[in-house]
């Protein structure tokens, strides 16, 4: 693996440790640590005697800065190391521009005040954009590391099946992520001190639609883990290749691990250690389910078939 390859990978380790930092200051209520203010906190580069929440936060701004940089020396490196043209190039790019977004969204967040307290619609689409715009990031970040470590091209037109196997349950998990994240965000805002308590309030004529989605939420996802599971089972038929069925297993066993700690994260009440350990779970699977379709959909995955399918046309016609 070259040195680039290694240096990718471990940048997308890093985003990980990052959003798994910013679901700990949203737990937390640290969102506002620093106040409406953004990139300075508190209207200062260093704040004099700041509080818990406000080191939290800006401890989150300074992780976050630090990928945009390590992001954009990846794009340079790429730049410099491959020729015009060439995919790693492409996804270094679009890691940049996801990430400067990524930034942009939580400046927004920031200064119109969708942080700490505030239950607005605002704040629930916002969230959602924020996780979409951050799955994006994690895929071409991997996609990058993929392709620098010798991963072909993928490759979409003529797939049939197989492109609807890998698609589907990619974009199941930009539904069952919003649908999460938004369910994250009542766990922190209006909280429960029992399971008996939690459906109550789930089921009161009132409730907010936050707390309403705590109900619908695990449905949702156990839809979505048994649709990952099939497809992986599907793929393993269509692209018989050992790294297609590697990858494809270890996505079975990420999502059936997330689903139980779902479960966990219900019946302890959400605590923040469990959160961080549901959103580490949540990303590993969207990776694991990324490079799975990226292997069955490669040119290379490709190729192995026919390659597979001309083996078995051969002695038949010998024997003619």
């Amino acid at each position: 693996m070259s040195r680039f390859a290694r240096f990718a990978w471990g940048l997308l380790a890093y985003d990980v440790a990052v959003v798994a930092w910013g679901v700990y200051v949203r737990a937390t209520g640290s969102g506002a640590g620093c106040g409406r203010h953004w990139p300075l906190c508190n209207g200062e580069v260093v704040p004099r005697a700041p509080r818990v929440q406000t080191l939290v936060e800006l401890s989150h701004r300074l992780s976050s800065g630090t990928a945009l940089v390590l992001t954009a020396v990846l794009l340079v490196w790429a730049l410099l190391a491959y020729p015009r043209g060439h995919v790693v190039r492409r996804g270094a790019s679009v890691s940049m521009a996801l990430m400067v977004a990524e930034a942009l969204i939580g400046a927004g967040l920031v200064l119109f005040e969708l942080v700490a307290h505030d239950a607005s619609m605002k704040r629930a689409l916002s969230v959602c954009l924020h996780l979409v715009n951050t799955l994006l990031l994690l895929a071409s970040t991997a996609l990058t590391a993929w392709w620098a470590s010798g991963g072909a091209r993928v490759r979409l037109r003529g797939q049939g099946v197989a492109a609807w196997a890998a698609g589907v349950p990619l974009a199941a998990m930009f539904i069952v992520g919003a649908s999460g994240v938004v369910t994250a965000l009542g766990d922190t805002l209006f909280p429960v001190t029992s399971l008996a308590a939690g459906f109550a309030q789930d089921l009161a004529p009132g409730a907010h639609l936050f707390v309403r989605l705590r109900a619908l939420h695990p449905l949702v996802a156990s839809m979505t883990a048994a649709a990952i599971i099939a497809s992986s089972s599907v793929l393993r038929v269509l692209r018989p290749g050992r790294t297609v069925r590697l990858l494809s297993f270890a996505t079975s066993g990420l999502v059936l691990a997330q689903v139980g700690a779902g479960l966990l994260d219900v019946a302890l009440l959400a605590p923040v250690w469990m959160q961080l350990v549901h959103v580490v779970l949540a990303d590993a699977v969207w990776i694991s389910l990324v490079l799975t379709a990226a292997s069955a959909l490669s040119t290379a995955s490709d190729a192995a078939v026919t390659g597979s399918a001309h083996q078995v046309e051969e002695p038949a016609g010998a024997q003619q």
